[in-house]
């Protein structure tokens, strides 16, 4: 889980580097991701085929990870690389409230009350300064639907190898925002549609190792530990993230204690939460 989380970690410096509107970086990095997945089956020979219904659960899983990575880019895009990974951090917020309604259990004040201690790492690492308003916005969304998407997962891991999950839903979120796409772009005009070449490179970088590779490695960590486990784990990918931005961007001379403060809780909590799954599996 967490090695998924250190890849998760370099997307926001690759989205800052990728010149590509947030739309356009999710299709190109979806369709590569797909092309990859693909290749590495017709080499392989473990092309799984599922169920008409699986398969459209599946892919339309694919397209709320897909609007959930424009969202993401799109904070990055119109405030900053911290500003994005802040929000992203609400995650653990929204997976406490979430995942008891969508699974139909009961709820656990453990879970809200670390979800409660992220948005109080959030509102001290982060003064909401309206200048990045919008960005604020792009970032609470993304962080809404990343909560959602692992505990669908979780459900189709009971059926699905990884791998066919993973397939499928990039496939499917491709699709959808193919479809989409022409919509935004006309909401949202852009002039540059092809990428650079370091924006070649750069989506390669993003599409094998922080999709292909970070997204199979969080989809398996879910056969072991539960959704809620898994997105607070990803509260770390703002740690990780931060701490990159803060060696390429110095983004560093931009942020005080109370920052640091915040940080510090929002670990707290995934180390909290880690003791905890420690703990259950040993009585188990």
């Amino acid at each position: 889980m967490h090695a998924a989380v250190f890849l998760a970690g370099f997307t926001g410096i690759l989205g800052r580097l990728i010149e590509l509107n947030e739309a356009l970086l999710v299709w190109y990095r979806m369709m590569f991701a797909v092309a990859a997945l693909m290749i590495l089956f017709l080499i392989t020979k473990k092309l799984v085929k599922t169920s008409l219904p699986d398969a459209a659960v599946l892919m339309g899983i694919g397209g709320i990870i897909a609007l959930h990575w424009v969202s993401f880019y799109g904070s990055i895009k119109y405030a900053n690389v911290s500003v994005s990974l802040v929000c992203f951090s609400a995650i653990g917020f929204f997976s406490a409230i979430l995942d008891p309604l969508i699974s139909k259990r009961k709820f656990e004040w453990i879970e809200l009350a670390l979800g409660c201690m992220v948005i109080i790492g959030i509102y001290l690492m982060f003064h909401f300064d309206p200048h990045f308003r919008t960005g604020i916005v792009f970032g609470m969304i993304s962080s809404l639907l990343a909560a959602v998407f692992p505990i669908l997962n979780k459900k189709m891991m009971e059926k699905h190898q990884p791998e066919t999950i993973t397939l499928y839903e990039m496939s499917g979120g491709f699709f959808i925002l193919s479809f989409l796409l022409p919509f935004y772009l006309a909401y949202v005009p852009t002039e540059q549609l092809l990428p650079s070449w370091s924006d070649f490179l750069w989506l390669l970088v993003l599409s094998l190792f922080c999709t292909v590779l970070a997204f199979n490695l969080s989809v398996r960590s879910l056969s072991k530990i539960s959704p809620f486990t898994v997105n607070l784990s990803f509260n770390l990918e703002p740690v990780y993230g931060i701490a990159l931005a803060f060696v390429f961007f110095k983004e560093y001379k931009e942020v005080g204690i109370p920052f640091y403060m915040g940080i510090a809780i929002i670990f707290l909590t995934v180390v909290i939460q880690t003791l905890r799954v420690y703990k259950q599996t040993a009585r188990n």
